[in-house]
């Protein structure tokens, strides 16, 4: 592999553990890669190593096209910016459009399963930013990556505090996946010489409720923990009261609407076709993590 890549958000979770694995599993050398972020002088670590890195920021058109001149293979990480609607979709299209101008020749981004008809609230994002991608010519590779373990993380401390769990999923099923399988999947497209446009969704090998999660994390940690469905209306207003902003909030409710509509009810094995490995289980993945369950 001969290609130089570039990662975005480089200084985020995910960046970090694609470029992780491109340096210690795919043994690519780090001055093939190319770590990008608003503030590079986060990236020292990386730098150390031999790892290139540029200022990249998505609201910045100038600096993208300076972060992506010379490079043949980018991976765009969806931004954090969810505050203010349609400006995530905004930043990815100008990314998509320096990538254009800068000459890349394959593009890859971090989607979202079903996004042409999931009930989320970014899900637009997602859906425009493959669009876009697609509309530009540029050969690509999307990567729709399931809802993570790692977010039951945020609430799950205070769920075991109370030992209720409040959710409007009811019943519905979600083929999780942890941050760190999506990252080693990631990792394997963008370091492949792999140049046919593809779309792979990342799911874990089953789909479980809200049910089953509580019953593992019940059981790793000898702690009751009762699940109780709820509607919308009353899941949003619990959020509320617990202080998160609005935005927030819609996502959530959003997220559970659809895993109750049966839309996150989507099993591949695009991950083992990437991998060639099996994903974490859920059970694993709550093991490993139990300390952090304790809050």
């Amino acid at each position: 592999m001969s290609s130089t890549l570039l990662v975005t958000g480089a200084a985020g979770k995910l960046g970090q553990r694609v470029i992780h694995h491109l340096l210690e599993t795919y043994k690519v050398a780090p001055g093939r890669i190319i770590a990008a972020t608003r503030s590079p002088e986060k990236l020292a670590d990386l730098a150390a190593k031999g790892v290139v890195t540029r200022k990249a920021d998505f609201d910045d058109a100038a600096s993208l096209s300076a972060a992506f001149t010379g490079v043949d293979r980018l991976l765009i990480i969806s931004t954090d910016a969810l505050a203010v609607p349609s400006l995530r979709l905004k930043q990815h299209t100008a990314a998509v459009e320096a990538a254009k101008k800068a000459g890349v020749k394959h593009v890859l981004y971090t989607s979202m399963p079903a996004p042409e008809s999931s009930l989320v609230s970014f899900a637009p994002d997602h859906l425009g930013t493959e669009n876009a991608i697609k509309a530009s010519g540029i050969g690509y590779t999307i990567l729709r990556d399931a809802w993570y373990f790692d977010n039951y993380l945020m609430g799950l401390p205070h769920n075991l505090e109370t030992g209720k769990w409040y959710t409007a999923t009811g019943g519905g099923r979600v083929s999780n996946i942890s941050r760190e399988d999506c990252a080693l999947a990631i990792a394997a497209a963008l370091a492949s010489d792999a140049t046919e446009s593809a779309t792979y969704t990342l799911t874990g090998s089953t789909a479980v409720t809200i049910e089953d999660v509580a019953s593992v994390v019940s059981r790793i940690t000898g702690r009751p923990l009762e699940v109780v469905q709820v509607n919308d209306e009353q899941l949003a207003a619990g959020l509320t009261g617990a202080g998160l902003p609005k935005f927030v909030v819609d996502m959530l409710v959003s997220s559970e609407a659809n895993t109750r509509a049966g839309k996150f009810d989507i099993l591949t094995n695009d991950f083992n076709k990437l991998t060639g490995k099996e994903p974490q289980t859920l059970r694993s993945f709550f093991e490993e993590h139990k300390a952090a369950l304790a809050g």
